[in-house]
């Protein structure tokens, strides 16, 4: 693809960007309405657009993530109604305040502008980002991966249509067809036109735009999650947690990577845990390796985003140690303790220096739906401008209005 046709893209999608930002929160639902409504009408040419990823993905391991059937098509358009529910934002005050020559100065919630995702193999993000952008009052400009090409085009004609039918301009949402390296990094290079760059997809991505990207940039995603199994944790809730986070869905970045047990209970539930193991296999220190039939676990194991049924196990002398551990290992994505003691509960809190923490739950939680944001962009771990899972708040920033009656600075 030329140069020129990404940054005439760029451009239209800028352009519409303003109208967007200009349209009432009735003309913004009806098109999140009329999406919905065309994706359960074309079931048909999506499967059939699938159908041709899925041919030229048989061999990869990711393969459950590319798949559109009937069954998710619907699911998504009835999560793009339920944003519909969501309350607008777009123009409230957050907060104001008037100083003592008269001057009343508030801050008020605005689009961010033309936001740019790159993501890889999830056809459903093209769905996700497409109408939270719309929602916020924000245009998109999309930039999928090679696995998902086909299903991505279609979605976004079909939702191009959907614009168009309510009076929206069809380049609110711009998809770029050249899934190659050289599309990327033209992308990452569009300051003249994208407000902000969202990576969604594997470290390698990630990492590639943030080194490369001159375009602000929201990091996203990468997941050494971590579970700490406490001195004075009820070891059956900690098992069930384990598992849930490990298992129910190994691929996705808020997975459990990385156990941590304290040493007092280290062998009853390192037993317990490789009694109910089913198919994770089992990386260990020589602590664990000790108790339990694993794997030995290398320095790099500890810093492994695996998204596989994969878990590496370290076992420590103290909460200290564990907070230690962890802040040196992940990712600053999610982290739980389980325990039944609040002071070190609360010390977690305050000591964990990531996203995400928990207490007493599973990390599968980190999830715009489950947060009640009604989906996500991204989760996002730096902490400027957001963090943790981003829903449409995330997708605005903030102008100063300013209200005289003639005052001059002197």
């Amino acid at each position: 693809m030329e140069h020129t046709l990404i940054v005439e893209q760029a451009k239209a999608a800028k352009k519409a960007s303003d109208q967007l930002a200009n349209a009432g929160i009735e003309q913004r639902n009806a098109a999140l309405f009329a999406i919905a409504e065309v994706l359960e009408k074309n079931i048909d040419s999506i499967v059939s657009a699938n159908a041709k990823d899925l041919a030229k993905a048989a061999n990869n391991p990711m393969l459950d993530r590319l798949i559109l059937n009937e069954e998710r098509i619907i699911a998504i358009a009835d999560a793009t109604r339920k944003i519909i529910d969501l309350p607008d934002i777009l123009g409230n005050i957050d907060k104001m305040w008037q100083r003592p020559n008269g001057l009343k100065i508030g801050q008020q919630r605005v689009p961010l502008g033309l936001v740019g995702i790159i993501y890889e193999a999830r056809p459903n993000v093209t769905v996700d980002a497409a109408v939270l952008c719309i929602k916020s009052g924000n245009a998109c400009l999309l930039r999928g991966g090679s696995d998902a090409i086909y299903s991505n085009l279609e979605l976004v004609r079909l939702m191009r249509l959907a614009l168009k039918s309510v009076g929206l301009p069809a380049e609110a949402i711009e998809i770029i067809s050249d899934p190659s390296r050289e599309s990327a990094t033209q992308m990452m290079k569009l300051n003249q036109y994208l407000d902000v760059l969202i990576p969604r997809g594997g470290a390698g991505l990630i990492k590639s735009v943030v080194q490369n990207a001159t375009v602000p940039v929201i990091e996203t995603g990468s997941g050494n999650c971590h579970i700490y199994i406490d001195e004075y944790a009820d070891l059956e809730m900690g098992l069930d947690i384990l598992f849930n986070a490990k298992t129910q869905r190994p691929s996705v970045c808020n997975a459990c990577e990385s156990l941590v047990v304290h040493s007092k209970v280290a062998n009853e539930f390192l037993t317990q845990l490789a009694e109910q193991n089913t198919g994770i296999e089992l990386r260990g220190d020589e602590r664990t390796q000790a108790i339990i039939p694993c794997t030995p676990a290398t320095d790099e194991d500890f810093y492994e985003e695996y998204n596989d049924l994969i878990l590496s196990i370290k076992i420590v002398d103290g909460l200290d140690e564990a907070i230690d551990h962890i802040n040196e290992h992940s990712t600053k994505h999610s982290e739980s303790i389980v325990t039944k003691d609040y002071k070190n509960s609360q010390k977690f809190l305050q000591r964990i220096n990531s996203a995400v923490v928990y207490i007493n739950a599973s990390t599968r939680f980190t999830d715009g739906y489950e947060f009640g944001f009604g989906a996500e962009i991204g989760i996002s771990t730096q902490k400027l401008h957001a963090r943790g899972p981003m829903g449409i708040e995330a997708l605005t920033t903030t102008k100063y209005i300013v209200y005289g009656n003639g005052q001059i600075r002197k």
